[in-house]
């Protein structure tokens, strides 16, 4: 069979009958349904424990025992409800995202149409076996690998596996066995086959990359940073607890109090409200998130993606439209340039940048009637708006030829049925890969044949095609190289007229007229460009990461900034630079004709040069590099199942814009938490230093047992959990990420707890000491100092002092506050706790010590805020 003889059957052999539907169900019990392995459903009780198998959770479930253990049933109840409300908002987050991606999860083929005892019929995709005969057409999506028999014209989107924006044409010839062969997931675009399917399930190449999805998920940066400090929390204390009951022994006091004491002491310095701040904290950011059209799938992402150093994204759909767009006509007379994005027919055509006056636009008129002749395509606009400019228009068939339908509507010649009624095809040669054009014979309205041709301009800028002077081949095919180098996709069109009817359309091509050439693209989103450029003022380094032609990667990548211009070959590294060996991937920033097991290599590599990466993706190609990044972010309209199920976070909206949001988020959430360990972590400190130094000075027994834990109740509960309500710092997105070794008290914050325990221990013990030089109730002063001074530290710590985007903070101080008068005056309370009450010299004395501790705070907030900008 010659080329041209397969070209015009595209049949490999006489196609069989099917299988019979009794077989069909023998292949199905043998091999299994044709569906990829998901993550198994998560029982409640897994969830639940994998919350308390937290480290602080477990310091926590340590403090309700000792609680206990005292005696003090009242406290060991509320923190335990701590426990209980953690780990209940942890598990409802989750099991709320899982919906929510469900929500979004379609099959990537429900039905497809077989032959079965010699018929078609349309069955579910998951009962397609080996040995089903498939019947695909126009936006039929591929149901399980295949190996095609016989098509027509059939062209196949397979960007969701390769990341490569242009379809790729499908064709029985022989010596080229890969151009028959069909994947799992990828869509016929145009045309129409049969394929006998190969390989279903995971043994599928959908699901051979989804099997490297398999596996154990890395904790999170914020995961790692609170177990070592959980740790750090359970070692101390038990450390400081017999230190405290030591003392007390030299000090000759009874063993039953110094243990009652230590053990309260060790509540104390537990911060048992750091669980709830987080989950809070990461709750909200979820929450604003979702309003943000981003669902969070776990968590912990929300606070990740803040201390994100890397961002790797995909090309398609992502930092492009996901569309074929014309953006520039060239023409022997003259270059228009079109706007508009998508395959709306609505924009401008723009000569010399002005938009083009009518007489300026018979030539490229011209060019784009041919074209929208010589075309398949169908463009839909947005349902329930027919014609609408504000909805998303949709194409059906070859996304060439829909942006070319797209551009013809914007110069005013779209009206598809009026040119179909004017110049009724009679002829039509599609599309191969020998031929690499399209020529269609049309009858015009003067009885007259017009010849409507397009392809690469290869095959059209030939003098056996195109009856042109050398000089004007010659000029064209110069510009034609300019187009491709810059990363578009270049189309040549031509036309002519007969007298007479060719024999075939192949026939007539010959001895036409060159009407110019045609440059589109899928071109970056408005957004891209300005996304990108906050990450790096945010101190993150974004990387390309595409399986797309290095010209075409070269080109997006300088539209939206990470290239310059002007860059030359070796700014982009290919997978075959990677296989080999001759680049390090964490020293380039473009990648292009990666394969899946490529990006996850770039993932690990910059995991092992320290870095926290994020990766964003659509495809099934995405999966593994979006599973193996710490927090991998999928695109929920455009993206498959298997990129949503590996992601950490799903963006609804598809917009990269969105990324940069939970950024901003995430460093929220981490400045919340470290803002309430130096609250928490002062005040714990505070209390064991007077505790401490305390009986050193003359305070025999500075608190007892239930006023440290009354304290405690006061600072760590309500008024801790509001300051992970609080509002993002200005200074948030200009600042470089954390670094990743960095631990959660690094970066000066111990220092500030030291700091502020010391002032607030100095305060509150003069204090003490000057109600007990006056004969003064000085315990009860000694309790309500420290109270006051860690409530005026909160407020200290606050990012902005004056703001009303969180409320509840100022209103949990004012109702400690109250709560810790009453302790005083209240008999009940009084006689718990064994205070007294103060007279107003003892207030003013509190109060003075709640203003030192304000005082402190702004000024290591300030002098904190001051190393950020000036490096030091």
């Amino acid at each position: 069979m010659t080329p041209d003889d397969a070209r015009t059957t595209h049949i490999a052999h006489a196609p069989p009958a099917g299988l019979t539907g009794r077989e069909a169900a023998r292949r199905l019990e043998t091999h299994g349904r044709n569906e990829v392995r998901t993550n198994r459903s998560v029982p409640l009780h897994a969830r639940v424990l994998a919350q308390l198998r937290d480290p602080l959770i477990m310091v926590l479930l340590g403090a309700v025992v000792l609680t206990l253990a005292i005696g003090d049933h009242a406290d060991a109840v509320v923190i335990a409800l701590v426990i209980v409300v953690n780990t209940t908002v942890g598990v409802m987050q989750e099991v709320k995202a899982d919906h929510a991606v469900a929500a979004l999860s379609a099959l990537s083929a429900p039905t497809a149409r077989v032959l079965r005892d010699g018929s078609g019929r349309a069955v579910p995709a998951t009962d397609v076996v080996p040995g089903d005969v498939l019947l695909l057409g126009e936006g039929d999506i591929v149901a399980a690998d295949a190996r095609l028999l016989e098509g027509s014209a059939l062209l196949v989107d397979e960007s969701m596996l390769t990341g490569e924006s242009a379809p790729v044409e499908k064709d029985v010839l022989p010596g080229h066995p890969e151009s028959a062969t069909l994947s799992a997931g990828t869509v016929a675009v145009r045309g129409r086959g049969v394929a006998e399917v190969t390989a279903t399930g995971a043994d599928s190449a959908l699901g051979r990359i989804a099997a490297l999805l398999e596996g154990r998920a890395e904790p999170t940066p914020l995961q790692r940073r609170l177990a070592t400090l959980g740790r750090i929390l359970a070692l101390v204390t038990l450390a400081l607890c017999l230190l405290v009951f030591g003392l007390g022994l030299v000090h000759g006091l009874p063993p039953t109090t110094m243990a009652v004491t230590a053990i309260s002491l060790a509540v104390a310095a537990v911060p048992e409200s750091l669980p709830a701040v987080v989950t809070l904290a990461l709750a909200l950011g979820a929450r604003r998130m979702a309003a943000r059209h981003a669902v969070v799938r776990k968590l912990p992402a929300v606070e990740t993606l803040g201390s994100v150093t890397v961002l790797a994204t995909d090309k398609t759909g992502t930092l492009t439209e996901g569309s074929m767009t014309v953006e520039q006509v060239w023409m022997p007379g003259g270059a228009v340039e079109f706007t508009g994005v998508g395959y709306a027919p609505r924009g401008d055509v723009r000569v010399d940048g002005r938009v083009a006056r009518a007489g300026q636009l018979g030539p490229v008129r011209e060019l784009l009637t041919v074209s929208a002749l010589c075309n398949d395509a169908e463009l839909r606009p947005p349902a329930g708006a027919p014609g609408a400019a504000d909805g998303r228009w949709t194409a059906l068939g070859d996304p060439t030829d829909a942006a070319l339908l797209a551009a013809a509507g914007k110069a005013g010649c779209d009206d598809r049925r009026l040119l179909r009624e004017t110049y009724p095809r009679t002829r039509e040669e599609p599309f191969d890969s020998l031929r690499k054009r399209m020529t269609t014979v049309h009858t015009t309205p003067h009885g007259h044949l017009l010849i409507c041709l397009k392809g690469a301009p290869e095959t059209v800028l030939d003098p056996e095609v195109v009856d042109e002077g050398t000089r004007l081949l010659d000029r064209a095919r110069q510009e034609a190289a300019l187009l491709a180098s810059r990363g578009y996709r270049v189309l040549a069109v031509a036309s002519g007229t007969r007298t007479q009817a060719p024999a075939t359309a192949a026939a007539a091509e010959h001895g036409l007229r060159l009407l110019g050439l045609v440059a589109m693209s899928d071109p970056p989103k408005p957004a891209a460009a300005a996304t990108l450029a906050a990450c790096r003022a945010a101190g993150i380094t974004p990387v390309l990461v595409t399986g797309d032609h290095p010209a075409t990667a070269r080109s997006v990548a300088a539209r939206v900034g990470l290239l310059d211009a002007a860059s030359g070959d070796g700014a982009v590294a290919t997978g075959r630079d990677l296989a080999a060996g001759r680049i390090d991937p964490t020293t380039v920033t473009v990648f292009a004709r990666t394969d899946p097991q490529q990006k996850l290599e770039i993932v690990r590599a910059w995991h092992a040069h320290g870095h926290v990466t994020a990766m964003t993706g659509d495809g099934v190609n995405d999966g593994p590099a979006l599973r193996a990044a710490d927090i991998g972010v999928a695109m929920g309209r455009r993206g498959t199942e298997v990129a949503r199920q590996a992601a950490d976070l799903v963006l609804t909206d598809d917009e990269l814009s969105t990324v940069v949001a939970a950024v901003e988020e995430g460093r929220r959430v981490y400045d919340n938490i470290r803002r309430f360990l130096v609250y928490a972590l002062s005040g714990g400190a505070a209390e064991i230093l007077v505790m401490l130094i305390g009986p050193v000075l003359g305070l025999p027994l500075p608190l007892r047992a239930g006023q440290i834990l009354w304290i405690n109740l006061l600072t760590h509960g309500l008024t801790g959990v509001a300051v992970g309500a609080e509002p993002v710092s200005p200074q948030a997105m200009l600042r470089p990420p954390r670094p990743p070794q960095q631990h959660v008290l690094g970066h000066g914050l111990w220092q500030r707890v030291l700091f502020l325990g010391v002032v607030v221990t100095a305060s509150c013990l003069a204090a003490g000491l000057a109600a007990q030089s006056v004969g003064a109730p000085w315990q009860s002063v000694l309790f309500l100092s420290l109270l006051t001074a860690q409530l005026g530290v909160v407020l200290g710590l606050r990012g902005r002092l004056f703001t009303a985007d969180n409320p509840f903070l100022p209103l949990s101080v004012i109702a400690s506050a109250a709560l810790g008068a009453a302790a005083l005056y209240a008999p009940f309370l009084r006689s718990v706790l064994e205070t007294e009450p103060l007279d107003w010299a003892g207030c003013g004395a509190a109060a003075v010590v709640g203003l030192i501790g304000f005082a402190a705070a702004r000024f290591s907030a300030w002098t904190r805020v001051r190393q950020l900008f000036t490096g030091g």
